[in-house]
């Protein structure tokens, strides 16, 4: 294939606009898959994908299309996610391109994440081609998109195409658009090998299928190659590319995006944005590759049965081979045992690491309540990274503590602005900006990411009717009063309970505590106190009630002061016992209270 007739894009667009659909008509269309393989949302593998209709992990799929001139074009397609929680995928996937469709729901118009993923385009300095989908609908409005591409991305969308990725209408002259407006890739084809490393994942029988884009020269079969990141050497076994089958070829020439196995068993010697070269090339230059991704939300993870713990171990680097924005370390609790402290870019993240744990891997799981990532600046001068509130300071060594802030952007029906400046005041946040497009408004604030990384989003949801779009970036740290709260059971301090939150709320959320755990903790022979506290006082208290024996039912009538004697011995014994006695906190009782609630 030559050069000039290789066209490397991607699909961005918000969540639901249809983004997988439309890469069923493209395979279709260009006889990918034949109509009897064909089958909804195709490039979506995961059962886990299919079950909730979002896409989680970008795929790539080539296609061959011969188009009105008669020349035959080899177009690389990217599907990405739309979630704001995988907006690394997104990224990842666009450093391998240099083309973007830009789609839009001509339903609902322009979305917050429309716009991110859009700027991602413009930062990785792409040609984007704005396409309008769903205009089967009856409540589609064309015009009035067109409009808003213009007015919020600042594309121009007055030829922009109107497509059905239903029924298929417009893809036909969509395809002949992709080869006419979208550039070939550039790359010197006889240079020495260079391609970049955008994805990997690990194949139970062919152990880690890595995939790349061939800048520079080609990969052939047989050939040696290094990875320039970690200096490993491997010889090429396989070569190929998906059309979404495995395709086996014998070279990959420049421009063209496909996949290569080299037997490699280990993750850590493949490295996502990494540059692959020939092994003969000394003074090869790294290619920019992309920024590593920075967690943004940590939560422990431990297994059920402690014997679990090296098949948990195993498991995750499987899948943070597969999925290179899940960083993770190793953590031992007192109460829970071993475990790993976990990495995340968010909440839903967090929530499909540890669905495909359970279903990929059969493992039994319980999770910590999720955290951020502070600064403490200490009375020394020095600055420590905080993620797990155990491991907080003594608070006389601290100066100052930082949460990080993000600025979120909000797109709305007007008349649902009122409750969703309320919620983002609740939650401690400053406005930004507020601006109009048609009947839609878009709020800028400023957030505490502490706030919005439990419901914040289903919230939003709520108040909108579903209706709202919501995007967000962290752009930095500010200093905010913060206190770590422990959590005391018989006046002994429970290190896996306690959490770190605003002063402002720290009361009423150490009470949720233990008000949960007083139904959890089984009774013993005397009474225990559960005490949330900041540092030496007690913000919020429950009692779990002591078993009592009736001490005084072998007394019939007589005197008073007989029973009175009885039952005060009997409070002696309970008070030496409460001070001798150990609380058994039973592990069922640790899992509900570290369940992520409201």
């Amino acid at each position: 294939m030559k050069q000039s007739n290789i066209r490397n894009f991607s699909i961005v667009a918000h969540i639901d606009h249809g983004k997988s659909t439309l890469s069923d008509r493209l395979i279709e269309f260009t006889g990918g898959l034949q109509s009897r393989e064909m089958k909804a949302q195709v490039l979506d593998s995961m059962d886990i994908e299919r079950e909730r209709g979002i896409t989680i992990k970008a795929q790539t799929v080539r296609l061959n299309y011969t188009a009105k001139n008669g020349e035959t074009y080899q177009l690389n397609l990217m599907d990405t996610p739309g979630h704001v929680d995988f907006s690394y995928e997104v990224s990842r996937s666009l450093a391998a391109c240099e083309g973007a469709l830009v789609l839009v729901d001509a339903t609902q118009g322009v979305q917050a994440q429309t716009l991110a993923n859009a700027y991602l385009a413009l930062d990785n300095d792409l040609e984007m081609l704005p396409v309008l989908n769903k205009i089967d609908l009856p409540s589609s409005d064309v015009q009035g998109t067109r409009e808003q591409i213009a007015d919020v991305i600042g594309l121009d969308a007055n030829d922009a195409l109107a497509v059905s990725g239903k029924t298929g209408d417009g893809v036909p002259e969509l395809l002949e658009e992709i080869v006419n407006k979208l550039p070939a890739p550039h790359g010197d084809g006889n240079a020495l090998t260079r391609a970049l490393l955008v994805d990997s994942w690990y194949d139970s029988y062919l152990g880690v299928v890595i995939l790349v884009r061939v800048v520079d020269g080609k990969l052939t079969r047989g050939q040696k190659i290094k990875f320039m990141a970690t200096g490993a050497e491997y010889v090429v076994d396989k070569i190929g590319y998906f059309t979404p089958k495995m395709v086996n070829v014998d070279v990959l020439n420049t421009g063209e995006i496909g996949f290569i196995i080299t037997g490699m068993k280990t993750i850590h010697d493949c490295k996502v944005g990494d540059t692959i070269i020939d092994s003969k090339y000394d003074d090869a230059k790294m290619l920019p590759g992309f920024k590593p991704s920075v967690p943004v939300v940590f939560s422990s993870f431990f297994p059920v049965e402690a014997d679990d713990y090296p098949t948990f171990r195993e498991s995750a680097e499987k899948l943070a081979l597969n999925d290179a924005s899940f960083m993770f370390t190793v953590e031992k609790s007192s109460a829970l045992g071993f475990g790993l402290r976990c990495g995340f870019l968010g909440l839903l993240h967090m929530e499909i690491i540890s669905e495909r744990l359970a279903r990929e891997f059969n493992l039994n799981l319980i999770n910590t309540v999720p955290s951020v990532l502070y600064k403490i600046h200490l009375r020394d001068g020095s600055v420590i990274d905080l993620e797990n509130p155990a491991d907080m300071p003594e608070p006389t060594r601290i100066e100052s503590i930082e949460e990080p802030w993000v600025r979120a952007t909000i797109m709305m029906p007007d008349k649902y602005m009122g409750g969703i400046m309320s919620l983002c005041s609740e939650r401690r946040g400053v406005q930004e900006n507020i601006s109009y497009v048609g009947n839609r408004a878009v709020l800028v604030y400023q957030l505490p990411l502490a706030e919005i990384v439990f419901d914040f989003y289903d919230r939003v949801k709520s108040i909108s009717s579903g209706y709202a779009s919501f995007d967000y970036v962290v752009y930095g740290y500010q200093a905010s009063d913060l206190v770590k709260v422990n959590i005391l059971v018989n006046e002994e301090n429970v290190e896996p309970l306690s959490f770190m939150c605003h002063r402002s709320f720290a009361e009423k959320r150490g009470r949720q505590i233990v008000e949960k755990l007083k139904d959890l903790i089984p009774r013993h022979q005397f009474k225990i106190p559960l005490q949330a506290a900041i540092g030496g006082k007690i913000i919020a208290r429950e009692t779990i009630a002591a078993y009592r024996k009736d001490v005084t039912a072998k007394c019939y009538g007589g005197d008073i002061t007989r029973k009175r004697k009885l039952l005060e011995k009997q409070k002696e014994g309970k008070k030496r016992m409460r001070s001798f006695g150990n609380v058994e906190i039973p592990q069922s009782a640790f899992i509900n209270a570290l369940k992520v609630s409201n």
